[in-house]
């Protein structure tokens, strides 16, 4: 695989710049056309958006604080106390990492994002007829839970047609930009 090079990569954005064809870029850059083409698409592809995390989740200082005093043979009470977070979410970091002895903050960190959750549209919003059944039933009073029940037994070979009990709170279009209280 033809490898390009810093300074032939900042040669392909001049030359982009200046509007130049791509017979011109590889007559300068003198490579592959497809690692030039490998090139101008890495330029063009917008920079990858750092994870936005909850400040109630663990740092990575806060994990190789945790990792310090696991090797210093410190308890979980002492290392949850001196980083002012409760006994329980240190010690379920270090379960879900490998336990006392194989925990690693880095790879607790990057197992962290990997498993943040995802932007993902509210079901309501997306099914318009799950929408419509639900906001007519909380039209009539009926409590989430009934309305979830309702739904299971009525749509049970229709998943598209099932919501939790508290989603189905959400009057979306009944009042124009509510949301949900939990979304």
């Amino acid at each position: 695989m033809d490898r390009i090079s810093d300074v032939e990569r900042q040669r392909i954005a001049e030359l982009l710049a200046e509007g130049a064809p791509a017979w011109r870029l590889h007559q300068e850059i003198n490579r592959s056309r497809h690692a030039i083409r490998r090139a101008v698409i890495a330029l063009h592809r917008p920079a990858r958006r750092e994870p936005r995390r909850s400040p109630l989740r663990l740092s990575l200082a806060e994990r190789e604080e945790i990792s310090r005093g696991l090797v210093a043979g410190e308890s979980i009470r002492g290392i949850a106390g001196r980083l002012g977070r409760a006994p329980s979410t240190v010690c379920r970091d270090v379960a879900a990492n490998g336990g006392r002895a194989r925990y690693r903050a880095c790879a607790a960190d990057r197992r962290a994002v990997r498993l943040l959750p995802r932007p993902k549209p509210a079901k309501l919003a997306v099914c318009p007829r799950l929408r419509q059944v639900v906001e007519s039933k909380l039209e009539l009073h009926w409590s989430p839970q009934q309305i979830a029940g309702w739904l299971a037994v009525s749509y049970p070979d229709d998943p598209e047609m099932r919501v939790a009990a508290r989603r189905s709170t959400c009057r979306c279009s009944s009042r124009p930009g509510a949301r949900c209280a939990r979304n």
